[in-house]
């Protein structure tokens, strides 16, 4: 039987789009998990400056199996 865990990834921000900071978040998130099955977009936000939106950002919520310990 595989147990999983979840993970929060959050305020993951990139000029380029919301699919690049969703690609962004599950390679920094690849550098310390291992099994990733499956990630949740939590929330989506824009940052706005001088009425210009300048980033888009991400918080996931990321779900990785554990390695058995035997």
């Amino acid at each position: 039987m595989s147990v999983a865990s979840v993970n929060e990834i959050s305020a993951v921000v990139s000029p380029g789009g919301f699919e690049a900071a969703i690609r962004e978040a599950l390679d920094r998130a690849n550098k310390s998990l291992r099994n990733i099955q499956g990630a949740w977009v939590k929330d989506m936000n824009v940052m706005i400056e001088d009425g210009n939106i300048t980033g888009y950002k991400v918080n996931l919520e990321v779900t990785f199996v554990l390695e058995d310990g035997a």
